[in-house]
This record gives structure tokens, C-alpha cells and sequence, in this order.
């Protein structure tokens, strides 16, 4: 019996379809990666009795980034990357395993069928799964078609088996088409975006950004908003007048009308106006119309809607949205909202007037969408052509032009839309990068108000050159990506012009640098004015100052140099300890009081000292043979949770004394009231691992008989036992705490440079603290 594999693109639809096709009768198993169920049932297909395989991929299998030595900031100059920079596809996410998951349920398989969202990004996901799944695949004669598309728009029975009953082929051009807008994203943005987040975090200490990122999308994106901004700051209020009208009849509630002139800008021709109107006592009616109207029921929901919806009476709360869509849906089966709508003409002396309200007639889909109902109003007046209403008051009413407000994340969407920046998926992504970078910030209302940072660099790009940050560009650019898929334009060739055209805006950008940093310089602290003196310098013996905006850094105001740090957390000086390799000053970073915490010198953190050291690691990973704060002096065991990590003793944390994962972020708590912890130079028999000598005070020992001192292995020894504590893992197991033999995990060993040992039985190290 032959086998087809159907792939959806997320694992409730292929719930979904799966229970449809097979009319319920399906099983179901959990795949290798643990996030995509398989169903499988057995049907027709093509005319013959098939197995059928249902699952799913988690959106994009892979992602497209440059090759490892360009992801380089500090050895690679951004202009190469329009050009010189090699590009992989990767796993989008690595630990999904989902190239792997695809191939060991596609061996054997004789079909495929992709159940891949209709549209650019669900045709490109299409030809992903196939570069995995096709060298495994059996193979056919080279005239049997193996590989279908099924294209629908609904998840109803009807469309389902209409798009089975139906099946195409995957659009190769539209896939180009995406993978055109990945690279050209991955591209101009990496560039820019390295190129100015050097420059401006090198020379101003007071960013608060963390990463000063260019995109073609979302720079465009946060030129809307400031654009907004701009129009705000430069308004100027105009003052005006109207003319407020009232009228009755018998016991009738007074009627307000509304001065069909609307407004003027002169007070003077405002009061005589005003004079005119006096003249008469009586306001007589011109003419009575009444008018049925409809109000339209909605169109069908498509994703950008909702998002502009969702963002708008909705917030973050999911079943809300849920019940938006349900109404949503509901409402446009249903009829349109009627109303009469009356309107009444006046005429006072020779000026005229008028009022108007509306009466419903029937709800239709108001009823479902209540908020969109015909609001209730007063009754109007029973009145016909030549009757005499008597007015109660005439004045001129002063009042002034107020200003625009600021976008709200619905009008920017729209916004977006329109001007064709972004997709459906992504928009949602640009607007989320604007406000992570600290470009805006979301006021009540969901407004989106400019930061000075936005502010500068939406400016600084209108000075050097605006197409940069206009929509303009982008809009042309997705124009031509629109013909690729269309298959009427050279998807090379598009390519090939839009990164010839952007490397010169590039160039010249880098060139006129210096318009947008007089910018800057208006709005931020240069770097050597910002902080706080914290350690000493390794080079000059000064004092660095510790500047504490995102990114948080060291800065040498003699030297001039600036020097990386750990974020999110907090940095303090390190018992003014000093590197033995660079004679800086050690400072010390923690995430919290029982958290982790780790010694650092500054300069090594940015400058390996050795080969197997990578850049951004601690001392608990520095592998110095002899220094008193590196892995071979503090490092215990290997990690109960990861398979790359070593618990490393944190020398700082008693007398609640705990060691550290240098990778992941295990916290073993153990020993609490010791006097002293340190790390033996012995190694445990059964384990490896490094034996720890701990004295107790007196009054508060737990070791027997009142010892207050003893060596041992922290996993083996069955003294240490009931004095170990497991925080911030992922716990599999639960902590061991029975009697006998126990064997622990990695120990520091002596080997090269101090790496870590292999356990001698990597189950039984685990066993130490888990059953």
C-alpha cells in the first residue's frame, strides 16, 4: 500500500483536516520533536487505497542568515554584506529538530500533499518542506507526479475535500519572490544596522537601545509615527466661530441646529451674521426629508482587519479576540442594519440651518456587533414645510483648531497597509521591533508616541536621504518582488537591483554620517559625560565609568574605549580583584539575590584570552589554568539539566552558598550557613567530579556528631546529600533524596586548559539528583 504525507502549516490545522479527510476516524501520535502531531488513516487517492500521514511544520522551516564568520560585528566591514557576505538557510528553529521530524515521516512515502496557507509566505514554506523531504521520499517513475498542492480558504468540510478533490502544484515564483524579500531584508538591514548601532553607541552613553536597528520595513514604519509627531509639535491653533442656534415648538425639548456655513475665521463677519439671523423671532422650516439608509454588513475577516481591530476596544485578551472573530463571522451572514434617517432644514431671517437624527429600523448584524449599532437619539419633531419653530437662542460660539493625535497602532497598520510595507505577518513584527528598540512608546489608547531616539533618526535619515525612511521605496521594491512571483520579472536580476541601489544609499549614508549625528548630539550625553566611576582601568590605571542605559557598558575616557557587559542585570565592582592576564579590575554581574551571579573582567569579555574561548563569556568559562576565578579553579560538576554546562561555585554567595550553570540557568543551592566553601583540587572516584571542602560555624553545623568541617563530593558523598537544593531548572525528575551509593555528573578533571571531563556513566551523574 502506497503512503501520502500531507504537511499543514501549523499543527491545529492539521488537526483539522486530518479529522475531516478521514471523517473522524484517525490516530494520532505525538512526533520525534514533541510539537507536531501525526495522524494517520487510510483512504483513496488517485484512484487506489492509500495510508495517509497528516502533520505539520510550526510556520517557516528554515530562515535565511550569512555564514558564520559574517556574523562577526567587530571583523567585518557592513558594506560587504550587500555583496561578499554567503548566505545559509538554517533551521528557523533548532530546537524543533524540524528538518529531522519531516525526513523520518516522509521515508517511505510516495506522495506529498501541502496543506501550506494560501498565500507568498505559505507557498515559500512549501518548497521548504520539500528541499527536506525529497532525497527520502521513495522514487517514482519519472513520469508520476508525487507532489501536490492543495489550495483553500476556509477550514469547512466543504473546502477541505473541494481542495483535495482539486490538487495543483506549488508556485516555484512565488517562493522566489519571498526568498528575494528575505535576503534583501537580511542584507540592507544587517548593514545598516551594524554600521549606525557602532557608530552612535561608541560616541553617546544615553541611547537606551540596546540595538539602533535599520529595516526596510521598519524604518518606514517608524517614519509614519514621527511623521505624526511632526505635525503635532509644528501645529499651530487657529481660532474660529460658529454660530449655535436653538429652537422649540409648544413643550417640545429645544432642537440644536447646525449653521450650514459650518464656520468662519473672522469674528466680525461671524457677528454679523449673527445680526442677520436676530432679525427674525421664528425659525421656519425650509423643507423635512427622510431618507431610508442602509449600514452594510462586514466583509469577511482577513488578518490585517483583525489585526487593526484587535489592536483598537480588544487589548491582549485572547478570548475577547476569539469572540471578535466569532461575532465577526456571524455578522456577515446576516442583514444590514436599516435606519430613517430625518433630516430638517431651517431657515432664521435669510441664514440656514439644520439637524438631523436617525431611527433604526431594523438592527440586522448590529445585533451580533452591538458597538457598531445606530446610536439612540432624541425623537425628531413632527413638523412639515412652512411650520414655524421659536427660536430660544442665537450666539456666536468661539473655539479653536485643535491638533492631530498621535498615530494609533490601528491607524498605523492601516497606514502600513496601504503604502504596502510589510505582509499580513509581519506587520504586527514591525510594529513590535519599533517599540522593543525604544523608538516609541505605547501610551493609553494604544498610541504610539516617538521616543528622542525615533525622533533623531527618522530626522537624521530625512537629512542624509529620505528615501530611506519614506514608504516610497519599499512600496516600488515590493512591486517588483510582486513580478517575480507573477513570473514576468528575473528573480536574480530584481535582486540584483534593488542591492546595487541600496549599497549606494549605503555608501553615501556612511559618508554623510555626520548630518544625522548633529543630531544626536542635541539629544544625547556624549559617552565620557554618562555614568558612574566603577573599576579601573587595565591599560591607564583611571577609573571606567559603568554606563548603566541599554546597552549597559564600560567606558575609558582616557583610553577612549568602550567595553562590553552581560545585560539584564545589575554590576558592581568584584573586591577589587584584577585579571591576572590584563591587570583590569573584576567586576561582578548577578541577575538577582538567588539567582546567578559570575566574576568578568572587562577586557576579556570582549577579547578571548584563548582559542576555545568565545566573546561575551565570564570567568566561570574562562579557562586559565592557575587563576583563582576561572572554570578550573571554581568549576564543580557537570550541569544535572544541559549537556554542554559546568556548575561552577559562586565564591560570592554565603553564607547562602550556591553553585551556577555557566550555560543554562540551573542554581544549585547548597551548604547555607557555611563559614567556608571552597573547590578541592581532588576529584570524586566514582564521578569525577571536584570535591568541596566546606567549615561550618559551630552553632549552626548540620554535619553529625557537631563536625564542623568535611570534604566530599557534592553528588556522591551521603554526608553532602540532604544539604543540596535544585532551583531554576526545568526539572524532568524529581531531586533524589534516598540513601546508597550516588554517583554525580561532570567533574572539572585535569584536563587540557581545564575542560571538563566526560562522565563515567553520564546516567548515573544524572541520577545524583534526579530519580
Amino acid at each position: 500500500m502506497r503512503t501520502v504525507l500531507m504537511v499543514a502549516e501549523k499543527p491545529s490545522l492539521a488537526q483539522s483536516i486530518a479529522k475531516i479527510l478521514s471523517k473522524g476516524n484517525c490516530t494520532s501520535r505525538k512526533g520525534l520533536n514533541g510539537a507536531c502531531s501525526v495522524y494517520e488513516y487510510t483512504g483513496n487517492f488517485e484512484g487506489q487505497t492509500v495510508r495517509f500521514k497528516m502533520t505539520s511544520v510550526c510556520g517557516h522551516v528554515m530562515s535565511l542568515d550569512f555564514i558564520g564568520k559574517y556574523n562577526n560585528w567587530d571583523k567585518v566591514d557592513p558594506a560587504e554584506l550587500f555583496s561578499k557576505a554567503p548566505t545559509e538557510k538554517k533551521e528557523a528553529n533548532s530546537k524543533l529538530n524540524m528538518v529531522k521530524f519531516l525526513q523520518v515521516e516522509a521515508r517511505g512515502c510516495d506522495y506529498v500533499v501541502l496543506w501550506l496557507d494560501c498565500d507568498k509566505e505559505g507557498e515559500n514554506i512549501c518548497f521548504e518542506v520539500l528541499d527536506a523531504i525529497q532525497p527520502v521520499m521513495n522514487k517514482g517513475c519519472a513520469r508520476e507526479r508525487s507532489i501536490y498542492r492543495a489550495k483553500f480558504s476556509s477550514i469547512t468540510d466543504t473546502d477541505i475535500w473541494n481542495a483535495m478533490n482539486h490538487l495543483g502544484e506549488p508556485n516555484r515564483n512565488e517562493a522566489l519572490s519571498v526568498d528575494a524579500r528575505q535576503e534583501l531584508d537580511l542584507r540592507i538591514g544587517c548593514a545598516f544596522t551594524r554600521f549606525q548601532t557602532k557608530y552612535f553607541q561608541g560616541k553617546y552613553g544615553n541611547l537606551d537601545s540596546s540595538l539602533i536597528s535599520f529595516g526596510p520595513c521598519q524604518t518606514p514604519t517608524l517614519g509614519f509615527c514621527v511623521e505624526r509627531h511632526d505635525k503635532i509639535q509644528s501645529f499651530k491653533p487657529e481660532t474660529y466661530w460658529i454660530i449655535q442656534a436653538k429652537v422649540f415648538k409648544g413643550k417640545d425639548s429645544p432642537l440644536t441646529l447646525d449653521w450650514n456655513r459650518v464656520r468662519v475665521f473672522d469674528r466680525e463677519v461671524g457677528q454679523m451674521f449673527v445680526n442677520l439671523a436676530k432679525t427674525s423671532r421664528e425659525a421656519q422650516v425650509e423643507s423635512v426629508t427622510k431618507k431610508e439608509k442602509t449600514k452594510q454588513r462586514p466583509q469577511a475577516l482577513n488578518t490585517v482587519e483583525m489585526l487593526r481591530v484587535a489592536s483598537s476596544a480588544l487589548g491582549s485578551d485572547g478570548w475577547r479576540l476569539y469572540e471578535y472573530i466569532t461575532r465577526h463571522f456571524i455578522a456577515t451572514l446576516t442583514q444590514d442594519c436599516k435606519y430613517l434617517q430625518t433630516t430638517i432644514d431651517f431657515n432664521i431671517g435669510k441664514e440656514a440651518f439644520s439637524c438631523s437624527g436617525k431611527t433604526l429600523i431594523s438592527p440586522g448584524y448590529t445585533a451580533v456587533m452591538p458597538w457598531q449599532g445606530i446610536p439612540l437619539e432624541e425623537a425628531m419633531p413632527d413638523c412639515e414645510r412652512g411650520d414655524s419653530f421659536t427660536v430660544d437662542e442665537i450666539k456666536l460660539v468661539e473655539k479653536q483648531t485643535s491638533p492631530p493625535d498621535y498615530l494609533t497602532e490601528a491607524e498605523l497598520i492601516t497606514l502600513m497597509e496601504k503604502h504596502g510595507i510589510g505582509t499580513d505577518a509581519s506587520i504586527p513584527v514591525h510594529i513590535n521591533n519599533i517599540c522593543q528598540r525604544n523608538y516609541v512608546t505605547v501610551e493609553n489608547g494604544r498610541k504610539l508616541k516617538p521616543t528622542n531616539l525615533g525622533i533623531v533618526l527618522v530626522h537624521g535619515y530625512y537629512k542624509i536621504d529620505a528615501e530611506l525612511v519614506l514608504p516610497t521605496i519599499r512600496s516600488a521594491v515590493e512591486k517588483q518582488l510582486n513580478l517575480i512571483a507573477l513570473g514576468r520579472a528575473n528573480y536574480q536580476q530584481v535582486l540584483q537591483h534593488a542591492l546595487d541601489i541600496f549599497k549606494r544609499k549605503f555608501h553615501y549614508f556612511v559618508d554623510s554620517i555626520t548630518s544625522m549625528d548633529e543630531l544626536m548630539e542635541v539629544s544625547f550625553s556624549p559617552i565620557a559625560a554618562t555614568g558612574k566611576p566603577l573599576s579601573r582601568c587595565g591599560k591607564c590605571h583611571r577609573f571606567m565609568k559603568c554606563i548603566q542605559a541599554k546597552p549597559s557598558r564600560l567606558h575609558c575616557s582616557h583610553c577612549d574605549e568602550t567595553y562590553s557587559l552581560p545585560q539584564n542585570g545589575a554590576i558592581k565592582l568584584y573586591k577589587e580583584l584584577r585579571c591576572p592576564l590584563d591587570d583590569f579590575e573584576l567586576v561582578l554581574w548577578t541577575s538577582g539575590a538567588r539567582g546567578k551571579s559570575y566574576p568578568l573582567c572587562p577586557y576579556c569579555f570582549s577579547n578571548p584570552p584563548f582559542r576555545d574561548m568565545k566573546k561575551g563569556m565570564g570567568c566561570n568559562e574562562c579557562t586559565h589554568p592557575s587563576c583563582q576565578h576561572s572554570l578550573n579553579s571554581l568549576g564543580i560538576g557537570q550541569c544535572v539539566e544541559c549537556d554542554s554546562g559546568v556548575l561552577v561555585l559562586d565564591p560570592t554567595s554565603g553564607p547562602k552558598w550556591r553553585m551556577a550553570c555557566n550555560k543554562c540557568n540551573v542554581v544549585v543551592h547548597f551548604f547555607e550557613h557555611a563559614h567556608k566553601v571552597l573547590v578541592a583540587q581532588e576529584s570524586c572516584d566514582n564521578c569525577d567530579a571536584s570535591l568541596v571542602a566546606v567549615d561550618f560555624n559551630k552553632t549552626r553545623t548540620p554535619l553529625p556528631a557537631g563536625d564542623t568541617q568535611h570534604r566530599g563530593c557534592v553528588f556522591c558523598d551521603p554526608v553532602f546529600q540532604d544539604l543540596v537544593e535544585l532551583k531554576h531548572a526545568t526539572m524532568r525528575h524529581s531531586i533524589h533524596r534516598g540513601g546508597g551509593v550516588r554517583r554525580g555528573g561532570r567533574g572539572r578533571g585535569k584536563g587540557r586548559r581545564g575542560n571538563p571531563k566526560k562522565p563515567k556513566d553520564k546516567m548515573a551523574a544524572l541520577a545524583a539528583y534526579f530519580v
